[in-house]
């Protein structure tokens, strides 16, 4: 946004502070008027034939802008994507292993990629790795569901786990649970 001096138009449609449009003056009377309440002449539509300027606290609206855009960044949620690599032929326990870990970064509400890469001949034993994808997100379903089903790109197989949205009511029995134990 353009400020005082730094609009160099000749006429401007000017709008007053409390928001009441005052017609198309020249700047010069638009830079006066606003000096004489100690406020800022700010160039609102530059693209606008004349442009239009508003006269304002410049520095309060700076700040009050800067005040939303922290708010809104405050209610953004930013997730992490993790990723866990299985083998076509993976064994029971490494499974088990994974998934254990799966369900900590589930727990911690990261999204999960579950990945398979096939190497030589394993490309051509791609429909059991289905089933080994179908018992991971069945061993994590407490925590996560499937985002995205099991897909194959390349040489690579994925499928996407996100966390599950914890109801209200188990807050509700851990709250209770606590007033039961301090009692």
């Amino acid at each position: 946004m353009t400020t005082n001096e730094q609009i160099r138009d000749k006429e401007v449609r000017l709008i007053d502070s409390d928001g009441a449009q005052l017609g198309i003056v020249s700047n010069e009377h638009a830079q006066n008027l606003a000096t004489e309440k100690g406020l800022d002449l700010v160039k609102i539509s530059p693209n606008a034939n004349p442009p239009v300027c508003k006269i304002m606290d410049y520095s309060k609206h700076k700040f009050e802008q800067q005040k939303r855009e922290k708010e809104a960044r405050k209610k953004q949620k930013t997730v992490t994507l993790k990723e866990i690599r299985l083998s076509p032929n993976i064994d029971k326990h490494d499974i088990m292993v994974k998934v254990k870990k799966a369900k900590d970064f589930l727990k911690s509400r990261d999204k999960v990629k579950v990945s398979i890469r096939f190497r030589g001949r394993e490309l051509g034993y791609t429909n059991a790795s289905i089933s080994i994808f179908k018992d991971f997100a069945e061993q994590v379903s407490e925590y996560g569901h499937i985002e995205q089903e099991p897909k194959m790109d390349a040489r690579v197989m994925s499928m996407l786990l996100a966390p599950t949205v914890q109801k209200k009511q188990d807050n509700k029995k851990e709250s209770n649970d606590a007033e039961i134990k301090n009692k």
